[in-house]
């Protein structure tokens, strides 16, 4: 009697679905972007018009406009507290993401990381290079090599809101993925790129109370998943304490904020059912302060950042062709695609990683083009890298928002051309009631496996 040959392994999927429960919870994470985003593209836009209006002089008169004790280096202008502070709650959610992907999402898989990682790092490295080689030989404008490297997965949904797309789910995990690796690679870039002086003395405080903090969360998770108000009462304080040294000691306090969101636990405890038995603080975190996030801290930013004097048609013409503005447009609206899309392609090469049935690479181009909206980190690492209100940080937030307009219509675009397709995807992955709730698309991906 003949044997049936074995099963062979599955080749990995360039643009997997990824299991049922991430697609759910990146669903959610979208939907709530959704909103951050429209504030976001509204605060900027506010900016933009008070910037160049009659009154200018009133709106930078209030982002300039100082505040703080000056004996604990935290007599800030409001536009700086809002990029070190506010915006620390931004990469606060961002270090919650990271480790919720890294430790139960579907990047925990290496197999199935390692396509939408190696393309994060493709859609970073080719914006870097594009923007140095235009600025090359200028000391003074390559210091913003890494301003186009950076996703804004707030701005880039609001444009998906926008334009009706009915996204698919392999798409949607993809970008997130991308922009969830591009926020760890900006964060290193800040941390060991754009930190000028360390002071060791507060450097080294820092890891007081942020021990402190992890020993509480990790210890007393359940206690804080039940009650909402001890968070803000016992661990923000330390939080604070923790971001004001980090401040103090010369890196970057956004830091902070990725090192805090790190230090809360993913999982349950065994005393709280253990893994299975629902959401682990971090979950219940992201749920509590994405709000706070997307919803105040981000649009905050967006407003004290993006206001930026035009001058005018002559400006603007002056503005765009600055080296410091192609660089970070030829990179952010060509980098970013070309990165994505050659890397993809690459690993489904040595990888043997096979597309998705229901999708094209036009598909992947189109995510490519939407991650060329680069927002909230590129107008930091722009003040970051000339300094508030300088020229080349003025001509950096021009083309950040015109590199950002043309990657969302070029996106649009295709995506737009392709909507009627994703309608039918989107049909395949409703639920069915005969799986248990689970969609036809992913119990056939279970059986198949």
């Amino acid at each position: 009697m003949s044997q049936s040959p074995p099963d062979r392994p599955r080749k990995p999927r360039v643009l997997g679905r990824g299991s049922y429960a991430e697609a759910l919870r990146i669903g959610e994470i979208l939907r709530k972007e959704t909103v951050g985003g429209a504030l976001l593209v509204a605060t900027a836009l506010i900016a933009l018009i008070w910037a160049n209006s009659p009154a200018s002089e009133s709106y930078f008169a209030l982002r300039d406009f100082k505040i703080g004790y000056e004996p604990w280096h935290l007599d800030l202008s409001l536009g700086a507290w809002a990029a070190d502070g506010l915006l620390a709650v931004f990469f606060f959610l961002v270090g919650l993401e990271l480790k919720r992907e890294f430790v139960a999402g579907d990047l925990r898989d290496a197999r199935k990381a390692a396509v939408p990682v190696a393309a994060a790092v493709g859609g970073v490295v080719v914006p870097a290079v594009i923007y140095a080689a235009v600025n090359w030989g200028s000391a003074d404008t390559i210091r913003g090599w890494a301003i186009p490297t950076a996703t804004d997965i707030a701005f880039a949904v609001a444009v998906l809101a926008v334009i009706g797309s009915h996204l698919p789910t392999a798409l949607r995990i993809f970008l997130l993925t991308l922009a969830v690796v591009d926020d760890l690679i900006a964060i290193a870039i800040i941390a060991f790129f754009y930190t000028s002086e360390i002071h060791v003395a507060p450097l080294l405080l820092t890891l007081v109370p942020l021990a402190v903090y992890t020993l509480l969360a990790q210890k007393y998770r359940r206690f804080f998943g039940l009650k909402p108000a001890a968070a803000w009462l016992i661990l923000l304080p330390i939080g604070i304490v923790a971001w004001a040294l980090l401040h103090a000691s010369g890196i970057h306090a956004t830091v902070a904020g990725v090192l805090l969101g790190f230090a809360i636990p993913v999982l349950r405890g065994k005393t709280s059912g253990g893994p299975t038995a629902g959401p682990g603080l971090s979950e219940i975190f992201e749920h509590r302060f994405r709000p706070v996030s997307a919803g105040f801290a981000v649009p905050v930013f967006a407003f004290f950042s993006a206001g930026v004097e035009i001058g005018g048609f002559d400006g603007l013409t002056a503005s765009l062709t600055d080296t410091v503005a192609i660089g970070i447009i030829a990179g952010l609206v060509l980098g970013k695609p070309i990165g994505i899309v050659a890397t993809t392609w690459l690993m489904s090469k040595f990888t043997r990683a096979e597309l998705d049935p229901s999708l094209r690479w036009i598909d992947l181009l189109g995510i490519s083009l939407l991650a060329g909206i680069g927002f909230t980190v590129s107008l930091l690492v722009a003040e970051l890298s000339f300094g508030l209100g300088s020229a080349a940080n003025d001509h950096a937030k021009v083309a950040i928002l015109v590199a950002s307009l043309l990657a969302a219509l070029l996106a649009t675009v295709v995506l737009r051309a392709r909507n009627r397709h994703y309608r039918k995807i989107e049909a395949e992955e409703k639920i069915d009631a005969d799986h248990d709730g689970v969609p036809d698309v992913y119990q056939r991906d279970a059986d198949a496996s």
